[in-house]
């Protein structure tokens, strides 16, 4: 076993992470905890048996399928790795990911813990449209690696912990003091952003409708009648969500079910 390992934010960024070389065991993080049902206790057998079967019933997994590419990848996490580096976006998608990920770690490692790490680009030099490391090569990724890769201390963990709570409580109100209330954002500076969006998604119009129903519903009212219209659209501009193809239909399908739109 390497001592050092290094947890990937989804598969899109294996093929460049191998490309890259650099050293140290892998893990990818199959999860999307920034939409369905959460509790608090990331480390608990229950946690994981509420995602799995929200998983397994919102896009069609199989029980085993979700338990080999998520739980089963979960032990490294028990293994005593001297170092961990956390590869993880900007977007909410992403940040929630990195919470639970960190939640997960403050509570299984607390015998000897590792140094952890994370690389976390809201941009890249050079690219007018950055979306994410998995659209970058070997060495890009080492670029990052050597430039931007911050060493994540107590104050990280305090502030992971306190994000995480917010979030899984959906409490809009107290999500926005807390934003206000925090002067510093430690070595996750894309934190802010992240929850800022996510507060739109937990304030709803008379309608029932959040900021990114809206958004949809606006985009469909412009023209776009087909979700592979839809979809770049959206992302033109609301990149920070992070959401992909099958979370945006979850928002449509709403649309369609209060006969807003018709696909």
């Amino acid at each position: 076993m390497n001592n050092t390992l290094h947890i990937l934010n989804g598969d899109a960024t294996l093929p460049g992470f191998t490309e890259a070389g650099i050293p140290g065991d892998t893990m990818v993080w199959r999860e999307v905890l920034s939409e369905g049902p959460l509790n608090k206790n990331v480390a608990s057998a229950a946690f994981w048996q509420l995602r799995s079967d929200w998983i397994c019933q919102t896009f069609g997994e199989t029980p085993e399928g979700y338990h080999d590419g998520m739980i089963v990848p979960l032990e490294k996490l028990s293994a005593p790795y001297e170092e961990i580096n956390l590869w993880f976006e900007f977007d909410l998608h992403c940040q929630v990911n990195l919470l639970g990920t960190m939640m997960m770690l403050n509570q299984q490692t607390n015998l000897s813990s590792p140094e952890v790490y994370l690389v976390s680009p809201a941009e890249f030099p050079g690219l007018e449209n950055f979306s994410g490391i998995g659209e970058l090569n070997g060495e890009q990724l080492d670029y990052l690696y050597d430039n931007i890769r911050v060493q994540l201390g107590e104050y990280d963990f305090t502030l992971a912990a306190e994000a995480w709570q917010l979030y899984v409580i959906g409490d809009a109100g107290k999500l926005k003091a807390w934003l206000t209330d925090t002067p510093f954002w430690g070595n996750m500076p894309n934190l802010k952003p992240a929850m800022e969006a996510h507060v739109k998604r937990l304030e709803f119009d008379a309608d029932g409708l959040n900021y990114v129903h809206q958004k949809l519903l606006g985009i469909y009212q412009s023209g776009a009648h087909s979700k592979a219209e839809i979809y770049p659209s959206f992302w033109q501009t609301e990149k920070i969500y992070g959401l992909g193809d099958s979370q945006l239909d979850m928002y449509l399908q709403t649309l369609i079910d209060k006969k807003l739109i018709d696909l």
